[in-house]
């Protein structure tokens, strides 16, 4: 990914935190059949002196599980909000004409290895996390022992698991911090006019650690 220094984030706090806001990514693999795609939530398990691990499952019939081997490379993407820019929003073009249209958008790229992991007891630990993460916020949150356990261990003996030792983030914040904070700002407020609370936060964030 071609990442201009004004729009690099490297803070692995922001790049956990964001992966952990936008968990569903894009497993992207290159195995015997060629280039893949799968999208999927991770669950990230921060590391005190690595990147981190990321854990996920997919369906024990998805092609992938005899496409790739322990120890491939991949990347997973996590996109974080993306906007189209209009240079109209920009004060600065009304004045000079100056300005063209662009895509602001937030990613993260989890480079790492990959490692297939069939054991049940691995499976039910990621479902269980996931599942607790995701209905924390329900009125009556769903919990595995809501379902019966016969139907829920043929559930879980439909999928396999899968674990991704985290080896490099990198990550893109393309918020126009090469532009004015007017600009900024201009562009900021018309996206949240437009109902984007998240990329037009991010912006408004960034103009205002801008000076005038």
């Amino acid at each position: 990914m071609y990442v201009p220094a004004h729009f690099n984030e490297s803070d692995p706090e922001v790049l956990h935190a964001l992966i952990t806001q936008h968990p569903f990514g894009t497993l992207v693999t290159h195995g015997k059949s060629g280039l893949d795609a799968n999208h999927i939530p991770f669950e990230l398990l921060p590391g005190e002196r690595t990147p981190g691990t990321l854990q996920a499952h997919v369906a024990r019939a998805n092609p992938l599980l005899q496409d790739i081997a322990d120890g491939d490379e991949v990347l997973v993407i996590f996109r974080a909000g993306d906007a189209y820019i209009s240079p109209t929003w920009y004060p600065s073009k009304h004045e000079q004409h100056r300005q063209v249209p662009t895509w602001n958008y937030v990613v993260v790229h989890a480079h790492g290895r990959i490692r297939i992991r069939d054991d049940e007891k691995f499976v039910r630990g990621v479902v269980a996390r996931l599942t607790r993460t995701h209905e924390a916020n329900e009125e009556t949150p769903w919990k595995m022992g809501d379902a019966p356990s016969d139907y829920l261990d043929g559930m879980l003996k439909a999928i396999v698991g899968l674990e991704i030792d985290i080896t490099r983030l990198v990550g893109k914040r393309k918020l126009g911090q090469n532009k004015e904070a007017r600009d900024i700002r201009g562009a900021g407020e018309a996206l949240r006019a437009r109902g984007n609370v998240q990329i037009s936060d991010a912006m408004l964030a960034c103009a205002a650690q801008k000076p005038e």
